[in-house]
């Protein structure tokens, strides 16, 4: 029995303007902005576009160019490039670390922010050089991380903020 992965689309379309293939959706659509053409990449399941962009026109000056495979390829590339660089901007705006020097060596502070809808909160940790857990703490997401607050919180034994 093969199985089938939640990306992997079993009825590909090839169409001049539609291509379905892969995971990924190409539609060419009319540019909002002027009489020329665009090109969307959605990735299946997602509701918004990874990727609009603007298209070539065809010969005739009025019609776009049809999608083919080395464009649906290459376009494929770029949306999923976009993906992960948001995925990696993502990453870096909700996990900060720094380092601390102190009498017993240096101490790794991270702040780990979790986004949720309904109860948003940050985890404070402390590491040894070795790695080991020193300290965890739930923190409000709008917790100031800085150099002088990781201090802060080790210079107290790493008892909550504000206590």
């Amino acid at each position: 029995m093969t199985k089938i992965s939640p990306h992997e689309d079993t009825t590909a379309v090839h169409e001049d303007r539609l291509w379905k293939d892969k995971g990924w959706t190409a539609r060419v659509i009319k540019n909002q902005d002027d009489d020329g053409w665009a090109v969307e990449m959605i990735l299946d399941g997602e509701p918004e576009p990874a990727l609009v962009g603007p298209w070539t026109m065809g010969r005739d000056k009025k019609n776009p160019k049809p999608l083919d495979a080395t464009a649906f390829s290459t376009l494929v590339k770029t949306a999923s490039e976009v993906i992960r660089r948001h995925e990696q901007h993502l990453h870096a705006m909700l996990n900060k670390r720094l380092s601390v020097s102190t009498d017993d060596g240096v101490v790794e502070v991270s702040l780990s922010i979790v986004p949720d809808e309904d109860d948003p909160y940050a985890t404070l940790s402390a590491h040894d050089a070795a790695g080991e857990l020193l300290a965890e703490l739930r923190v409000g997401p709008d917790f100031r991380f800085s150099q002088a607050s990781a201090r802060s919180w080790i210079e107290s034994g790493f008892r909550a903020p504000g206590r």
